[in-house]
């Protein structure tokens, strides 16, 4: 029987697990098949407070996850492929066939960003492509960047690179935005935005070095090619709260993501707390997700002092 366990591996989780590990509660961490999770896909960290020279994503995991090890979390390299929250002590069923039995539930498994899906994306991820603008707009000041997406997140994303690019282009499959009016109007306004409309990313390019040097267009009505030059590609078609497995158990809203309490990390479900990007749509940054792990550790443990 465990006192806590700790689904995901990110800033959340690994925050979560140093909290609890502290208060002597001996969490068990399920790190699942990205261990680290996004910032592991970051090459460099410049916003996390503490490191003024800043440090690759994949490091700064890595450290808080020996920080955990330090105060004797465990760590299970598994995946886990189903829950039962439906009383205390609550199973979780690893892919290895075994089942845990836990008293309380810390979910940390984050949110994936949708992204294209072709060779050249995957090559550059994190060399001039990007899937999140306000951790790395600070590093194409002064260049022209591309972001692929027709959304309020696309826009948001554009809106922020303009204070830091030269020029930014919105590509869209479409001849108008589904961003909502308020927002396409800001668009719209920006000198430095320009769109590309009926357009899609058909390759990422980088000239023999892994850095992006431009794109190549298609058409998506004449499918017809073109090749247009820019130092870095924001992708911004949304994300996905990786919540399947807790679908009709716990409370989530209407793209997924799981409802906590106002003010803390509390689902609907006594004994389960939500932590990291896995519950919070808005902000999607390092420093959040890791104080949301901290909530959810702490109220995990007063949890545990009032249902032991």
């Amino acid at each position: 029987m465990r006192n806590v366990t700790i689904i995901g591996s990110g800033p959340a989780g690994y925050t979560a697990a140093i909290y609890t590990a502290r208060a002597n509660l001996k969490p068990v961490l399920i790190e699942g098949s990205q261990p680290g999770g996004q910032l592991t896909i970051t090459t460099e960290v410049e916003n996390f407070p503490g490191f003024p020279n800043g440090l690759d994503g994949p490091q700064l995991m890595e450290n808080m996850k020996k920080q955990a090890a330090r105060f004797s979390t465990e760590f299970m390299q598994n995946n886990v492929t189903s829950v039962d929250l439906s009383k205390r002590p609550f199973s979780i069923v690893l892919d290895n066939k075994n089942t845990i039995q836990t008293k309380t539930l810390i979910i940390a498994t984050g949110a994936t960003a949708r992204l294209l899906g072709i060779e050249s994306e995957t090559k550059l991820m994190g060399y001039g492509v990007s899937a999140c603008a306000t951790c790395d707009g600070f590093f194409y000041r002064d260049l022209d960047v591309m972001v692929m997406g027709g959304g309020d997140t696309a826009v948001e994303e554009a809106i922020f690179l303009t204070r830091f690019a030269k020029t930014v282009t919105i590509i869209h499959r479409r001849d108008a935005l589904r961003a909502s009016k308020i927002m396409q109007e800001k668009a719209f306004k920006n000198e430095k935005i320009k769109f590309q409309w009926n357009s899609v990313i058909e390759e990422i390019l980088d000239v023999g070095r892994q850095k992006v040097t431009g794109v190549k267009l298609k058409n998506t009505k004449t499918g017809e090619i073109t090749t247009h030059p820019c130092d870095g590609v924001f992708i911004a078609i949304g994300h996905s709260p990786n919540t399947a497995i807790f679908k009709g158990q716990l409370e989530l809203n209407e793209t997924g993501y799981i409802i906590t309490k106002p003010g803390t990390s509390k689902t609907n479900v006594e004994g389960v707390f939500a932590a990291g990007d896995v519950q919070d749509p808005i902000y999607r940054q390092a420093v959040t997700a890791a104080g949301t792990g901290c909530m959810a550790a702490i109220d995990a443990e007063r949890f545990l002092e009032d249902n032991p």
